[in-house]
């Protein structure tokens, strides 16, 4: 049966309220997930809460419901509160219904099929925790493999990115490593490196795509360094007909990602 919690001074409480601390989460390898869309999400790629949230006047919602028998029947803690401590949880005037505790999962380069899918997306040292959260999402809409961070990129678990990746955080593999190691391991197998650069005179709607396909986005700032540009098979650029010089790094993704998803549907046309 789920318990009840009403007092800000529970210790579980503040544990919880520190995960949004980045030392406390890194600490505790646990990481929060808010709404009941991103845990029904969670819970139907058969990812659960350590501990689940939910207000009182929730309990009776059927997807509530089901994920607070999950939980429980999965050894968790399935807690009813109230709405100011899951505002406290949740750092939002206005909370979600729901908020769960979850264990940070780790894939590697092995754990990865590069032959799963014909789309990969590539992120080198991407700072912004909504760019990484609205990557996941377009990964998740183009049925890309996975994404692969390559060096200090933000933080796929904390609170802001696994807002803004609406639950795709738990339907793509997310790979955190360095430079060296991804580029070792994508040369022992098929896969064509296309970085989205504005030193080239390649249009990217000119270039062509043979899977799998790594999309190669550079920091937001500074680009991609030179030794990475050189190791790409191809450069493209998106071309700038106003007086901006390039796009939000997720949107040149997003229209990479779908110009690749074309090409590879127009070559094997749908049934």
């Amino acid at each position: 049966m789920p318990r009840e919690i009403t007092a800000f001074s529970n210790p579980l409480i503040k544990y919880v309220r520190d995960l949004r601390d980045k030392r406390h989460r890194r600490a505790a390898k646990q990481f929060l997930a808010e709404g009941l869309r991103i845990l029904t999400e969670a819970r139907e790629t058969g990812r659960l809460p350590r501990t689940l949230f939910y207000a009182a006047a929730s309990a009776n919602h059927p997807l509530v419901h089901a994920l607070s028998m999950d939980v429980e029947d999965a050894g968790g803690d399935s807690i009813q509160t109230t709405p100011d401590i899951l505002s406290k949880l949740s750092g939002k005037d206005n909370p979600q219904a729901v908020v769960g505790v979850f264990d940070e999962f780790d894939a590697t380069l092995e754990d990865l099929d590069r032959n799963s899918s014909g789309i990969w997306l590539v992120a080198e040292r991407l700072r912004d925790p909504g760019n990484l959260g609205t990557i996941l999402r377009t990964g998740d809409a183009v049925g890309a493999g996975g994404l692969i961070l390559i060096g200090e990129s933000v933080d796929p678990f904390s609170v802001e990115a696994v807002r803004a990746s609406m639950g795709a955080l738990f339907t793509i593999p997310v790979v955190k490593t360095e430079w060296e190691p991804f580029q070792a391991w994508l040369r022992t197998g098929p896969g064509q490196l296309v970085g989205l650069s504005l030193d080239t005179d390649t249009d990217y709607r000119a270039a062509t795509y043979t899977g799998p396909t790594f999309l190669l986005t550079g920091n937001e700032a500074q680009g991609m360094p030179t030794e990475m540009a050189e190791a790409c098979d191809v450069l493209v650029k998106i071309p700038m007909l106003g007086k901006a010089d390039s796009l939000n790094a997720a949107v040149a993704t997003a229209v990479m990602a779908y110009e690749v998803l074309a090409r590879q549907e127009k070559a094997t046309p749908l049934a």
